[in-house]
């Protein structure tokens, strides 16, 4: 492709070319002037249209037709791109299209309507139980050691999300019926049951928390101030512990909510209950825990059956 819009004697560009050319420094001014985007965002929009003016070759943009933008996202997409890196093309070449109709009179916008390839859906990260177990023996050295016992196990009992977490009230935890009551996303509240390895944790936090001085009576986890702890500090103090407990410095509170969720589906394969668990509104957000539990079954099968192995190769 390289070489298209440019004669063949000279190198230089042909009259489409310049034109083009010349639709793109415009709308980059737009974009610097008018719309005061960054000049970071202004280079990859230049990136992005100069891709589709490569591709145009010698058609006129104002000729572009939906079928050649079409065909040029499956050529980018054989070659490589990803769904996400082709809907962020589209959506720069819409944008310019726009742009034309408006300053230059053009009466198509040929990317109206073009889908990117759908992209892979990234499968959440999840511990295996062994590592969730060992991510839990923290020793009760200190108050702080107590209440990151006690944050750990909740998170791991209950998969709750961060800010779910940090927004605990100590009324919220029921030890008569080991339930948690939590207030999640569109300030939707739900119950979910607590395991007994949480409600101990719990129990030998509370005993430690009544001892801080400066208590915030609504905080369930506070700091050594007596403050609300920040969800910030929590993702440290988690860290810290993955670390010198011997796991990957990578986990963070939402692997602990992926591993509850991964976790419970492998046992039970209730996927209803897990959705209501985890606060899903709707099913499909929880169907990718399937995926993660197809991947563990696979792994069963492959290590267990006598013909799953592959032969080596002599």
């Amino acid at each position: 492709m390289k070489g298209e819009g440019r004669t063949a004697r000279t190198g230089t560009l042909n009259p489409v070319s310049r034109a083009a050319q010349k639709y793109l420094r415009d709308y980059l001014a737009h974009l610097t002037h008018e719309r005061r985007l960054s000049a970071h965002t202004a280079t990859n929009y230049a990136r992005d249209i100069g891709i589709l003016i490569e591709l145009a070759g010698d058609s006129a943009l104002d000729r572009l037709q939906v079928h050649q933008v079409r065909r040029f996202v499956a050529r980018l997409h054989a070659r490589g791109l990803d769904g996400r890196t082709l809907a962020r093309m589209l959506s720069a070449w819409r944008g310019l299209f726009r742009y034309l109709a408006r300053d230059h009179g053009f009466e198509v916008n040929p990317c109206l309507g073009i889908r990117p390839p759908k992209a892979a859906r990234a499968l959440p990260h999840a511990l295996s139980p062994d590592e969730a177990g060992r991510l839990m023996e923290i020793g009760d050295g200190d108050a702080l050691a107590v209440r990151d016992r006690a944050m750990l196990e909740l998170f791991y009992s209950s998969g709750l999300r961060l800010s779910e977490l940090t927004g605990l009230a100590p009324t919220d935890i029921n030890f008569s019926d080991a339930t948690v009551r939590v207030t999640g996303k569109g300030n939707k509240t739900r119950i979910i049951p607590v395991g007994s390895h949480a409600l101990a944790a719990l129990e030998k936090w509370l005993a430690q928390r009544s001892q801080i001085g400066g208590l915030d009576d609504q905080a369930l986890f506070v700091n050594r101030n007596g403050g609300r702890l920040s969800p910030r500090a929590v993702q440290l103090r988690l860290k810290h512990w993955a670390t010198k407990l011997g796991l990957s410095a990578n986990v963070h509170p939402h692997v602990l909510r992926h591993s509850f969720a991964s976790h419970v589906l492998q046992s039970s394969g209730d996927l209803r209950a897990v959705q209501d668990m985890l606060g899903h509104a709707s099913i499909s957000t929880t169907q990718v825990y399937t995926q993660l539990d197809f991947q563990h079954l696979a792994k069963v099968y492959d290590a267990a059956h006598p013909r799953a192995k592959r032969k080596e190769r002599r």
